[in-house]
């Protein structure tokens, strides 16, 4: 049997990782400023995070949700006080794409409608409603059972005002769109939408699978904006490579037994790995290290004369490149041995660890102007 070849691969094999660096099979030292799309929030191969999963495997290390697990309700206390949202509550799965399609479907049992709004690119998943709202263009798309999502462009509030109506069960925007292209909602745009959607009664949905955890130097890249949505999609980050997603979920918002499920989610591995990623963020200030880290890195590619445009907040930044230097992400990895992201056609994504230090922001500045000269 072979794989199923739909992911372009580089021809890089890696075999160990330590902070903010990778060594592949020919000994060859990278510079990891991706870290898997957001996902390595902490670090490679933290101790503290190795421990922590070392020790729950000689425990245990999995069972359904058909047992009480009482690391559950620790992270779900944890996350509550480190995010500021102590009086929300949690459900744990196993990925973004399935945080969203549990937020999409608790969004329609409460209101009883079946429409959403989103904007373009907005969310992440490849579930059947997902896939309905990041990857197809169209106006309206089938998602489910009689749902449908009618797409808006960013920051318009006109047209937003026009489409939200009494069908619409919910409304879904990252805090910061990652696939986009690191694309950053005006935050009076979502205290707009945020104010709309009470009046509508409509849920507001917060994708923050890619820029929450800390990421833009708030826990959540909306209390920049100062609004608490409805629903809170998170995952990424939150296992720092360990598969696990979760829902923080308004305290109005009842529950009842079967309304959601989920095989794997809240495994004690995960919130074992959760935990620990919490733990290390508050031990080490890393919040505060991405705020600074990241304003320092914004200001000196703003600096740089031939860049179009560079936006972000935080470790979540997204840099365009002129058509002729469409090059610069190849170059930086086969010739400086950085990996980055990218967002078609043009631009370059930086979501390194929280952790990552300005001596390592500059080897990436200094890399970049060589390439850009």
């Amino acid at each position: 049997m072979k794989l199923f070849d739909v992911y372009p691969l580089f021809n890089i094999t890696p075999v160990r990782a330590k902070g903010s660096w990778l060594w592949d099979k020919e000994g060859i030292q990278y510079l990891d400023l991706y870290g898997g799309h957001a996902v390595i929030s902490i670090g490679h191969s933290h101790p503290y995070y190795v421990q922590a999963i070392t020790e729950q495997l000689t425990r245990i290390a999995f069972y359904s949700n058909s047992i009480q697990n009482p690391l559950q309700d620790k992270l779900a206390e944890k996350l509550g006080q480190l995010s500021g949202y102590p009086d929300y509550q949690l459900f744990l799965c196993n990925s973004g794409a399935e945080a969203n399609e549990n937020a999409l479907k608790l969004a329609s049992f409460v209101t009883g409608r079946k429409k959403v709004i989103a904007f373009k690119k907005a969310f992440h998943g490849r579930t059947s409603g997902a896939v309905a709202a990041t990857d197809n263009p169209k106006i309206i798309a089938p998602f489910n059972a009689g749902h449908a999502i009618e797409f808006l462009p960013m920051n318009d509030e006109a047209a937003f005002a026009q489409a939200l109506d009494q069908t619409v069960a919910s409304v879904i925007i990252e805090g910061i769109q990652g696939v986009g292209g690191i694309q950053v909602p005006n935050d009076s745009f979502l205290q707009f939408i945020d104010a709309k959607c009470r009046e509508n009664n409509s849920l507001l949905i917060l994708d923050e699978i890619q820029s929450g955890y800390g990421r833009t130097g708030k826990f959540f890249a909306h209390q920049h904006a100062g609004i608490k949505p409805h629903l809170i999609t998170t995952a990424k980050g939150m296992g720092n490579g360990f598969p696990v997603g979760g829902v923080l979920i308004d305290p109005s918002i009842q529950p009842w037994s079967g309304m959601l499920g989920t095989t794997f989610g809240g495994n004690y591995l995960a919130c074992a790995a959760c935990l620990a990623v919490l733990e290390v963020i508050e031990q080490e200030n890393l919040i505060a290290n991405a705020e600074t880290v990241g304003a320092y890195w914004l200001s000196a590619v703003k600096n740089i004369s031939t860049i179009p445009d560079v936006r972000g907040r935080g470790l979540m930044i997204g840099i365009d490149l002129p058509e002729n230097l469409k090059s610069v992400r190849a170059d930086l990895l086969n010739k400086h041995h950085i990996f980055t992201g990218e967002a078609k056609p043009n631009t370059i994504r930086l979501l390194p660890s929280l952790a990552v230090t300005k001596k390592e922001a500059d080897i990436f500045i200094h890399a970049f102007q060589e390439e850009l000269t």
